[in-house]
């Protein structure tokens, strides 16, 4: 009996994602952003208030990388820190005005951008794709 190799979707995977990945990088450069910023940002956006912890178990990043990010990005003044009355130890992180306006007007642009990554797949074919995905995953 012969073994089927299954390097071959893992393989198709990998560089699927990594083209991904540096087609997105590219665009989110356009708004002196790094990817792991706009995932922070993209977090808080949708998410709303959130903590250090929150944000990194969200985008898959360590706290202490967190840390460097929610500086660089506080900086730049597109969030802001704030302290839990009920937890001194809990910090949250919340869009200030100026970030929500960053976001209000990358999103758009970048919903469009990642449709348009998908255009080549029918409603069927990506069904299928997230099915699947959905299965190697679990």
């Amino acid at each position: 009996m012969e073994r089927q190799c299954k390097s071959e979707p893992f393989k198709i995977l990998m560089e699927t994602s990594k083209q991904i990945q540096d087609q997105i990088k590219l665009e989110i450069s356009k708004n002196d952003l790094n990817i792991t910023e706009f995932s922070v940002l993209e977090t808080l956006y949708h998410k709303g208030r959130q903590t250090i912890h929150q944000i990194g178990k969200n985008i898959l990043i360590s706290s202490g990388s967190m840390t460097y990010v929610i500086d660089k990005l506080e900086k730049k003044g597109y969030l802001k820190r704030t302290g839990c009355p009920d937890d001194r130890r809990a910090i949250f992180i919340t869009l200030t005005p100026s970030g929500e306006e960053l976001m209000n007007n990358i999103m758009p642009e970048y919903q469009t951008f990642i449709n348009k990554m998908f255009d080549s797949l029918n409603h069927e074919e990506a069904e299928s794709l997230v099915r699947l995905l959905q299965k190697v995953k679990a």
